[in-house]
């Protein structure tokens, strides 16, 4: 089957590599060139996809990476794994769906199949997408051509659940979209979950994601609200959770990131306004505590450096951990770029360490980088464990720093201190 896999980031690039692994000619779609040429040249920057996996696909002829519009033309299903961001003010940002939708409606042809997988509110797939796709191609979704949405479930650097491994919600505009739909990704999924139709995935998309954010949020407000009540929340998460039944464990943090969780409740938040007029209240309460974790712990370093005699005006601060989820390289919207920036902004000698992140990424967040090595951590009047990543030395830390704020619950001794 000819397979165009539009957008070949964290999401698109996996797909289109597994796609082309189990037999389909995949044409990996992006418009940005570099990309292209580095996928091109065998290089995976998807921390999932290893580059020999890359390169044997496209030794083997089942995987190009383009582009050029023009290798759009033939194809038999195309997937859409382009960003969806929010705006300044809080709106989704469609643009990139859109965009795509008329290049793919250009090249559309009878019994072809499109299926979105980019997270949106309920709604987008019939809404949005398929009107473009009409206009672009003079073809009606349903008659003469398939669509459904299919919701990525991407979890970098997940090592129990694999890509394969986790179950695939599927969706058609109509019975024989959804018997397509799911027939492609049965090939490529270990498990398929058909539901009713595109509202109800795209729906459960963002469910799954307001779950997390909601019960993260709780626990980062418990943990604020614990130490001063004198209560050790990292101990009381841990005796909750022996609850076999009805209780799942979170744990606090620096806040949320990535691009998921900072992001998709609030597409649901948008559309219930738009549609209802009223709040969903949960997830503008729940997006407010995490926005501000960034200041709690920002407050507690000036707070840990005070009680030690030091303004944090002129002191030295090693930030730890800059991506926002353990062992990534994902830097995108990740808490650390708000705690430099809130430390910068107060006088203090900001430096960040980690070691999966490229050497050019760190630049989005203006501080020097360095390496969590002996010397830098001793050199530290604040040391502040943002994400505990397995290749930092915890015992080295706990040894030469002078102060650790550690926001995971990993180090201890007389000089660290918990979130």
């Amino acid at each position: 089957m000819r397979t165009v896999v539009a957008g070949q980031g964290y999401v698109g690039l996996p797909l289109a590599v597994r796609a082309a692994e189990v037999g389909h000619r995949v044409v990996g779609y992006d418009v940005d060139p570099h990309r292209v040429q580095q996928l091109a040249a065998g290089h995976s920057y998807v921390e999932d996809v290893a580059s020999s996996r890359l390169r044997a696909v496209l030794e083997a002829g089942a995987y190009a990476a383009t582009a050029d519009a023009a290798a759009l033309v033939g194809f038999d299903i195309a997937l859409i794994t382009v960003p969806t961001p929010l705006r300044d003010d809080g709106v989704p940002d469609l643009t990139d769906i859109e965009t795509c939708a008329h290049t793919l409606g250009e090249h559309l042809r009878p019994g072809a199949t499109v299926v979105l997988e980019s997270t949106t509110y309920p709604g987008c797939t019939e809404e949005l997408l398929l009107p473009i796709l009409e206009k672009a191609s003079g073809l009606k979704a349903g008659e003469d051509f398939l669509a459904g949405f299919s919701p990525e479930r991407i979890a970098p650097g997940n090592k129990r659940w694999s890509f394969d491994g986790t179950p695939k919600v599927v969706s058609g505009v109509d019975a024989k979209s959804l018997e397509v739909i799911k027939g492609f990704y049965d090939g490529i999924f270990q498990t398929t979950v058909p539901v009713s139709g595109p509202k109800v995935a795209e729906l459960a998309k963002l469910l799954e994601n307001t779950f997390r954010l909601v019960n993260i949020s709780l626990v980062n407000e418990l943990a604020m609200l614990a130490a001063p009540l004198g209560v050790n929340i990292w101990e009381a998460i841990e005796a909750a959770a022996t609850k076999p039944f009805g209780f799942t464990r979170f744990t606090p943090g620096p806040g949320v990131g990535g691009h998921c969780l900072p992001v998709d409740p609030l597409f649901l938040s948008w559309k219930i306004r738009q549609e209802l007029g009223v709040p969903l209240r949960f997830v503008e309460l729940a997006d407010d505590v995490n926005r501000h974790m960034p200041d709690y712990v920002v407050q507690r370093v000036v707070d840990g450096l005070d009680r030690r005699g030091l303004p944090v005006n002129g002191s030295r601060i090693l930030l730890l951990g800059l991506t926002y989820k353990y062992n990534a390289t994902d830097l995108r919207n990740s808490p650390s770029a708000r705690v430099a920036e809130l430390l910068i902004g107060l006088g203090a000698d900001v430096r960040g360490a980690d070691p999966n992140v490229p050497e050019g990424d760190t630049s989005k967040l203006n501080v020097p980088r360095v390496d969590a090595n002996p010397q830098e951590v001793a050199a530290a009047d604040a040391v502040v464990l943002l994400m505990d990543h397995s290749r930092f030395d915890l015992a080295m830390i706990e040894k030469n720093a002078p102060y650790v704020l550690d926001c995971r619950n990993r180090l201890s001794g007389a000089n660290i201190e918990t979130l």
